[in-house]
């Protein structure tokens, strides 16, 4: 959290409920409180909620309760629209205080700053005073440990003295990970002086450089490539804790305590609470371990209202919602209670107090109610409903879509209300529908301008201006009008407040992380078993190695080694294949046999891409106009923050629609990655021009969810958009393809009878097809023959990997998208013993928080038990089966009415796992999970957590039977990679492989097995560039094997462990440096080592040196050079003709040419004239190359500066 250049909220709406609050009632309203009574009911419709809220804030703090997470997080985006940052929502866990899983560190540390502004108003760094604290039900009921506040954060500022021993332990106690590369929020890494963090309510990393026991600097990273953000600027940095238990001494001796009273034995089970007793009392954090708060903390615990400033009011919205919330609460909580301990006793009864741990529960609604007035809080409601005892205020929801009111008569109500001299505002989330709205008013004959953001409106004219209001009001004492979008079009639109900057890509940064034992492709020996990293002293100079390990070369001897110089790293790749391979002999031909054979196989596939490639060039297309002013508004109205790889990809594709070649581009990115939204941009811009849009998708269910997005996004345009699918009805049917025909219909989403014969179009212009490898192979040739002369636009969430993305450029273009939508957080993922009590509780919890669930049980013989099992459970839930023997029609029908909210639990098989997106179906329950794969595991998971609510993913075996040990380390390895990316990395190769084959469209896997899958991809760029300049008439020199450059001269050039201490890190630098091609790459290495690791030591400036000498050899064809003894280096191949072999023995006396065998020999000068003078070496002999092989080429000796820049 970084505090001076806070990014100030804006007031958008601030002069408007200034106007708003002239309203007599509400004017009474702040009359009545004044005095502080300690109840005062208020009657009001939901819209004026955010009026009340304002008029009882003039004096002095508030604290507001909505019943759920949703409506608290849209009233704090009204609020903030008025009062900026002096508005904050305290959140609630995402679990429940008896899960065992513990809540996420943004949570807490969310709450941990609110609470730490109230109790510090005056401290600036933390923002402005709070005026309005907005929190949910489940928060103001949930206890918290009493010293909470009194933890100091971490706070670094630039200039302050700080002693770096200091601050590393301080994190360690605020329950920060040390880790060796920050990758996500909670974690630090500690590099020489350096100090990268990463506190929880902060957008980025920050990056801390000390001088002795000063902070000399501080700067943002990106944890995409972890190289500096010098745009932002950073002053200070406030770390607050991690986890609201924190492991202190007093906390550790009690768990000892308990410990010693109920010790483990054999049959505990991970995760039981002897065995969490056990590991805290080592200082051990566990996940889960705030379930133990009371046992751990004695004293009496608090709630939110003991930390609220004196005499602060609360008001309760929905006062009779918000106590029905409270009771389930509980009921839910005292059922997650039971539910652990008891099969935490495994076959013995609850070892603790069950009474004690209820406290940790949550405090009944009265007890809270009591607390907050005995403190000296009055307690008001603002219900919806009429009592006599209360007092109603003159407020009414304004007229609305979603009450059958149509556009024309709002709009004619607007007219009437300005020509009498009435304010009246129209409030938008979007600039692009603001704009539009004054325009459609000036068509219906209102009066109608853009209000600046803040302003009030005036008089007789209608206000447009863009800011977070949901639904409409009338205050007729203020004689003011309010209308929202949501009553223009009958579409709310949530909340898109608090979105921070997109978040990581995934895998950017993707070290070779070897393991010994793991299998690597060395491009001119083959496959081999990485050893180790070792380091070798060869001729005075230390370098690091890696030792790999090959398959013996004779009959019976032991298997042989080869050590890889750190700067030949780029002839290696790991090895990705199907089945584990034989390893590779050294020296023998079996490996360019292999090679030779799959490079056979890739030329096949070149030519027919190239072939494709080309007729597509020469095929005419329409090449789109330019954005309209439409294609702005319609993007403008989008609710979420595009992610920077969404951006991109929307950039590529336009500039692809609006060039005069057929386009013809893949997008990329996993499910929910918003994929779709690019396709409804392109849809959107194709339309503009006239042209018709063909959306073709695999399933019905899939067509109907496209239909609906497609359907809102485009609502308010004169656009027609229809489906056709096997479930419309044929009059239906009929009527969409005529309208195809005449040209009536714009855009069509349907299953593969759009491309049935018989289907004509007036004029096409763009397809996108999704899952395009869902399709069979006929209907792929089907679209394969339109892609000539047509747009096409394929998404697929099948992860294609990078490598293969870079070899196709050009032929079919891609876009990635790596990075998850913001909104979407980790899901919370548990691993144990199945346990009815425990299902029925998670299945509830999501219940009552109006979601759905999943509960995947694999056997279809068995699953309809396995339903009737959670109807025992979970009476009142409505609960559904699904599977793949169901006929297509029935399963369809199924899906698509839990798609609808009919039903609450989808009991079904892994069917789930291809493409689904219920976004509000956020619990995952998977019974035997130990019977699953890993990246099914990841896919299962993929498929909840994905909209604002926190998703739940629970992995449950049998709790009798032994689990074998690879279904143990799949379940560990899911449990502890809960975030969407690297851990996954694995996980993902083998859908990669599945899907670098959809996109070459041939099954190439036995070649792809024999030479490895990184090295198989090479060799296909290769060869479709060979085509490619083939068909433009050049040649391209493509030798068969890209030459190892190798060096070898007595130079001390390594990366020291003192500068990068991880191997891993130090791993990639070496391997980021052998992969530079050329200067720039060089460069940005350096650039990259500087800003991560501080400036280079001696030894690493030499690595650069070196490298710059090996792209040196490169350009000038020399693929080795060696010290043959300690005064003389050789470099071959060398061809000099008759001049320049005089000029090598004019420049250096005692030089060798050998025209046999193309080598140049040369005595290595000696550092001064004296006899038994050393001879040069390091920087020095590395300069004396470089200027040789400048001579030998007819350059002059020292027009190259290889050590410039160091």
């Amino acid at each position: 959290m970084t505090a001076p250049g806070h990014n100030h909220v804006q007031t958008p709406i601030a002069g408007l409920v200034e106007l708003a609050l002239t309203d007599p009632s509400l004017q009474d309203v702040v009359r009545r409180a004044a005095d502080r009574p300690a109840d005062l009911a208020l009657v009001a419709p939901a819209s004026a909620r955010v009026l009340v809220a304002a008029a009882l804030a003039q004096q002095g703090p508030l604290l507001v309760v909505a019943a759920t997470g949703r409506e608290a997080d849209d009233l704090t985006a009204e609020l903030r629209g008025v009062f900026g940052e002096a508005v904050a929502l305290f959140p609630s866990w995402e679990t429940l205080p008896h899960e065992r899983l513990s809540p996420g560190v943004e949570t807490v540390a969310a709450r941990l700053l609110l609470l730490r502004r109230l109790a510090h108003p005056d401290d600036e760094r933390l923002g402005p005073p709070l005026r309005v604290v907005v929190t949910t039900t489940r928060s103001l009921l949930q206890p918290m440990a009493p010293d909470i506040v009194g933890i100091e954060p971490v706070t670094l500022t630039v200039g302050a003295e700080a002693e770096f021993e200091a601050i590393i332990a301080r994190l360690v106690d605020l329950a920060y990970t040390r880790v060796d590369m920050v990758g996500k929020r909670g974690e630090f890494a500690v590099r020489g002086g350096i100090l990268d963090v990463f506190p929880p309510t902060a957008e980025h990393p920050v990056r801390v450089e000390f001088w002795g026991d000063e902070i000399s600097e501080m700067r943002m990273f990106s944890i995409a490539d972890q190289r500096s953000i010098p745009e932002i600027p950073v002053q200070n940095v406030i770390a607050v804790p991690c986890r609201e238990l924190l492991m202190t001494a007093e906390v550790r001796e009690r768990a000892a305590a308990l410990a010693a009273e109920h010790p483990t034995h054999e049959n505990s089970v991970p995760g039981s609470v002897p065995d969490m007793l056990a590991k805290l009392a080592e200082g051990i954090p566990v996940d889960g371990m705030e379930a133990l708060l009371p046992l751990l903390h004695p004293v009496q615990p608090t709630t939110l209202t003991h930390h609220l400033p004196e005499g602060a009011p609360v008001l309760l919205c929905d006062p009779e919602k918000v106590r029905t919330r409270a009771a389930d609460l509980i009921k839910t909580g005292q059922e997650f209670l039971e539910a652990s301990w008891s099969t935490a006793a495994v076959g013995g009864d609850a070892p603790i107090d069950i009474e004690a741990l209820g406290a940790s529960g949550f405090v009944p609604f009265d007890q809270a109610r009591e607390d907050a007035v005995a403190g000296g809080h009055p307690w008001w409601t603002l219900s919806q409903l009429p009592d006599e005892k209360a007092t109603e205020l003159d407020l009414r929801p304004s007229p609305s879509a979603r009450s059958q009111q149509s556009l024309e008569e709002i709009f004619a109500m607007l007219r009437a209300h300005v020509a009498t001299g009435g304010y009246a505002a129209v409030v938008t989330p979007g600039t692009g529908t603001a704009h539009r709205v004054v325009e459609q008013l000036g068509d219906s004959d209102t009066p109608a301008g853009m209000l600046e953001p803040g302003a009030a409106p005036k008089a007789g004219v209608v206000g447009v201006l863009k800011g977070p209001l949901h639904d409409g009001v009338i205050l007729q004492g203020a004689n003011l009008v309010i209308i929202t979008e949501t009553d223009l079009t009958g579409n709310r639109v949530t909340a898109s407040e608090g979105k921070k900057l997109a978040a990581k890509r995934r895998n950017v940064v993707d070290p070779l992380a070897l393991t010994a034992g793991d299998l690597v492709v060395h491009d001119q020996h083959g496959i081999g078993k990485f050893v180790e990293m070792t380091e070798r002293v060869v001729g005075g100079a230390r370098r690091e190695y890696l030792v790999l390990e090959y398959a013996s070369s004779k009959r019976g001897g032991g298997s042989d080694r080869l050590y890889v110089p750190m700067d030949s790293l780029d002839q290696l790749s790991r090895y990705v294949g199907g089945e584990a391979p034989s390893l590779s002999k050294l020296g023998g031909s079996d490996w360019a046999n292999t090679k030779t054979k799959a490079r056979k196989a890739v030329r096949e596939i070149a030519s027919e891409l190239v072939a494709l490639y080309a007729k597509r060039q020469s095929a005419p297309g329409h090449a789109f106009g330019p954005d309209t002013p439409w294609q702005n508004e319609m993007e403008d109205a989008f609710g979420f923050t595009e992610t920077m790889d969404q951006l991109t990809a929307i950039t590529e594709v336009k500039s692809d629609m609006e060039k005069p070649v057929p386009m013809d581009r893949v997008i990329c990115g996993d499910v929910g990655y918003g994929k779709t939204e690019i396709a409804v941009r392109a849809a959107f811009k194709a339309v503009q021009d006239g042209k018709q849009v063909a959306v073709l998708v695999p399933t019905t269910l899939l067509a109907d969810q496209h239909l609906q997005t497609f359907t809102n996004r485009m609502a308010g345009f004169p656009v027609t958009v229809k489906g056709l699918s096997r479930f419309t009805d044929p009059a239906e049917s009929r009527a969409t393809m005529e309208g195809m025909t005449d040209g009536s219909v714009d855009v069509v989403i349907g299953t593969h009878r759009l491309l049935q014969t018989g289907v004509t179009w007036k004029d096409l212009g763009l397809i996108i097809v999704d899952e395009e490898q869902r399709f069979g192979v006929e209907h792929k040739e089907h679209i394969k023959s339109m892609r000539t002369h047509v747009d096409v636009l394929t998404m697929s969430a099948t992860p294609i990997p990078r490598t293969l993305e870079m070899s196709l450029a050009g032929i079919r273009e891609m876009s990635t998208i790596l990075t998850p939508p913001e909104e979407r957080y980790p899901v919370l993922t548990y691993v144990g013993p199945h346990d009815d009590k425990q299902v029925a509780a998670a299945l509830r919890r999501e219940l009552l928080r109006d979601g759905q669930a999943f509960y995947i049980h694999n056997r279809v013989r068995t699953i309809d038990q396995a339903a009737a099992r959670i109807r025992q459970l979970v009476p009142e839930a409505r609960v559904v089966v699904a599977h793949g023997q169901m006929n297509e029609e029935t399963l369809e029908k199924t899906v698509e009415g839990f798609w609808n909210r009919e039903y609450d639990i989808l009991v079904c098989t892994t069917i789930v796992e291809t493409g689904l997106d219920i976004s509000n179906a956020n619990t995952l329950i998977v019974e035997r999970a130990d019977t699953f794969g890993l990246s099914q595991l990841h896919q299962l998971r993929g498929r909840v957590g994905r909209s604002r609510e926190r998703g739940y993913a629970y992995f449950l075996y049998p709790p009798n039977s032994p689990l074998t040990e690879t279904a143990y380390d799949r379940l560990a390895t899911i449990a502890q990679n809960n975030e969407l990316g690297a851990g996954m990395a694995v996980a993902m190769k083998d859908l990669e492989i599945r899907g670098a084959g959809n996109v070459l469209g041939v099954e190439q896997s036995g070649h792809v097995a024999g030479v490895g899958f990184d090295l198989y991809v090479r060799l296909v760029g290769e060869a479709v560039e060979a085509y490619r300049a083939a068909a433009d008439g050049k040649t391209v020199a493509t030798a068969e094997e890209p030459k190892e450059v190798r060096v070898d001269l007595p130079v001390d050039a390594h990366l020291p462990p003192e500068y990068i201490g991880s191997d891993r890190l130090r791993l990639e630098g070496y391997r980021r440096l052998a992969a530079a091609t050329d200067e720039d790459a060089v460069r940005a290495v350096v650039d990259e080592l500087v800003d991560r690791y501080g400036p280079l030591p001696v030894e690493a400036q030499r690595l650069v040196a070196v490298a710059r000498l090996r792209l040196l050899c490169r350009t000038y064809g020399i693929t080795e050079i060696g010290a043959v003894s300690a005064s003389t280096i050789k470099l071959s191949p060398v061809v000099l003709p008759d001049s320049a072999q005089l000029r090598l023995k004019r420049m250096y006396p005692g030089a060798h040419y050998r025209a046999t065998t193309s080598v140049v020999q040369v005595p290595i000068p000696r550092e001064s004239d004296g006899i038994g003078s050393p001879r040069i070496r390091d920087l020095d002999i590395v300069r004396m190359v470089a200027g040789l092989i400048l001579v030998l080429n007819g350059q002059a000796e020292n027009s190259l500066d290889i050590t410039a820049n160091l």
